[in-house]
Order: structure tokens, then C-alpha cells, then sequence
């Protein structure tokens, strides 16, 4: 079975891009940026940028390894989506699919879903590399899921999708959709208040220079305006409303904290910062 593509990008132009070309000296503002915009920008940037990504993450995330966050948390320790044998699970933002391998090899069946065909060919190669059994593979927008109702028992996204859709009320509720009565949803995003925070490893990002109640997207944006990357901000109170809204019940919030031992730094994740500000915030929950 090789890469599925469904075409369900919000106003969507998913081949619209060339993505061989390096955009150097994009500019960093703060301006909205719609579903159209933003999912263009996430699959260009990330079809551009999936080979350096997973040339310096990869030895960190493993081939088959569930890690949560920057800090380290594993699905192996932390368990958050309970017993995975025999469960149809979708894995959202999935990248490599290093998340989906390691659910696979514990008996659960997964389909990897994500938005960059770059990233989903790396699937591949980690698969052929292995001479494992592909794990299966779609490429569509989060917000549009392309299964019909009732389709998971489970789905989860380790620092994927979420944080790059302008409209997660619309996504958490395709999540709702495609899982059945009872089902988990539980996922990683960068935790909300460290957009008050420049994104700096160092004591430059431990001061607040931003207000926590700025929703304006981050926006990176070529010579014409163009955006080449977006992230989008939301509260913990956000958060979790637009979550009741959908139709789910808030489980847990997991904060993990930075473990000793622990030196590598991951952008603007540092022991520095870790030890004093969380980093990461997973959300456990359950599908009314």
C-alpha cells in the first residue's frame, strides 16, 4: 500500500507549491492567517523541511518509539492511551510515523495521517529500512478527516496537526466524528504559556515579552506575503473549550517535567527552561 492522498485541505491547493525552494530571509510577524493559508503553509513547510527535520530528530524519536514531547515522556511509561492491543488507532500529524510503528508492534492497528507527503515517504524509508511491514499511511488535512464515523477506538498526536490548524473547533470535532462511544483522544502540543516566552533556549526566554492572551497566529511570510509557516496560539481555557464543546470529557493534563539527566536541547526546549517552566501540555480525553 503506498502514500493516500485525499484532497481535503480547507480551500485547498495541495500541489500547489514548490517545495524545492529555499525560502531565505522570511519575515516573523504576528497576523491572522485563515484555514487555506495556514494549511498550505504547513504542508509546503513541512514537504521543504522533512529531511533536515528528521535528520536531526530522528535518532530522538526513534524508528518505533512513542515519545510525547521534547522532555521525553514515553507512551511506554506514561500510558496515557491505556491498552492498545486490538484497537484501531489514528495517529494525526503523524510525520514518520514513529508513533503508529510503536502502537503496531504492540498489536494495535494504525493509519498514520499527515498533511506533508515529505514526511510520510521518511515512513516509508524507516519501513523498508526495517523490512517491516509498511504501516499505513494517508496524507490529508486534520481538519477534514477523510473516514467515515465510528472509524477509531482511539487517536492521538504527539506534537502534530494541532498546533498549525486555524480551526481547531472544526478538528476536534472531525476527531469526535471518527471515533466510537468512549474512545480516547489524547495529544501533545507546545504548552500554552510559553507564547508569552521568546522561543530561546537561553535566560533570553525566560522573561515574558508577549501577552498569553495574544491570539494572533505566528506567521512566517516570504517577500510577497506569502506565508511559509503558521502556528496558531490558544489558552488553556481555549483549549479545553472548544474540546467540551466537540462532544469530550478533559481526562487529564499532563505537564511533564524536564527530567534529570536530560541535556539536549529541542529549539526553544533547554534544561534551562525546562526546570522552570513547563514545556509541553498533553491532553487526555474522552469521547462522550
Amino acid at each position: 500500500m503506498g502514500i493516500v492522498t485525499v484532497a481535503t485541505t480547507p480551500q485547498s491547493d495541495l500541489h500547489d507549491l514548490d517545495t524545492s525552494a529555499e525560502e531565505e530571509g522570511d519575515d516573523a510577524v504576528r497576523r491572522t492567517a485563515g484555514a487555506g493559508e495556514s494549511s498550505r503553509a504547513s504542508r509546503h513547510w513541512w514537504d521543504r523541511n522533512a529531511d533536515e527535520y528528521q535528520d536531526e530528530h530522528g535518532e530522538f524519536l526513534g524508528d518505533d518509539r512513542f515519545t510525547w514531547c521534547p522532555e521525553g515522556l514515553d507512551e511506554a511509561d506514561a500510558r496515557l492511551l491505556g491498552e492498545v492491543a486490538g484497537k484501531d488507532v489514528l495517529e494525526i500529524g503523524a510525520g514518520a510515523a514513529q508513533c503508529s510503528r510503536w502502537l503496531a508492534a504492540r498489536g494495535a492497528r494504525p493509519v498514520a495521517l499527515d498533511i506533508s507527503h515529505r514526511q510520510l515517504q521518511h515512513s516509508r524509508r524507516i519501513d523498508l529500512g526495517r523490512g517491516a511491514r509498511p504501516v499505513p499511511v494517508v496524507q490529508a488535512d486534520a481538519a477534514v478527516l477523510p473516514f467515515a464515523d465510528a472509524s477509531f477506538d482511539l487517536a492521538c498526536s504527539a506534537y502534530g496537526a494541532v498546533p498549525f490548524s486555524a480551526d481547531t473547533d472544526r478538528l476536534m470535532r472531525e476527531v469526535h466524528r471518527v471515533l466510537r462511544p468512549g474512545g480516547l483522544w489524547v495529544f501533545s502540543v507546545t504548552h500554552p504559556i510559553r507564547w508569552a516566552f521568546p522561543d530561546e533556549p537561553g535566560v533570553e526566554g525566560l522573561t515574558a515579552t508577549s501577552s498569553y492572551f495574544d491570539r494572533t497566529p505566528y506567521v512566517e511570510q516570504d517577500e510577497n506575503g506569502r506565508a511559509t509557516y503558521v502556528e496558531h496560539h490558544r489558552t488553556l481555557g481555549d483549549r479545553i473549550r472548544e474540546l467540551v464543546g466537540a462532544g469530550f470529557r478533559l481526562v487529564d493534563l499532563v505537564e511533564p517535567e524536564w527530567p534529570a539527566g536530560l541535556e539536549q536541547e529541542w529549539g526553544g526546549w533547554s534544561p534551562l527552561r525546562g526546570r522552570l517552566i513547563p514545556g509541553t501540555a498533553i491532553f487526555v480525553t474522552e469521547r462522550g
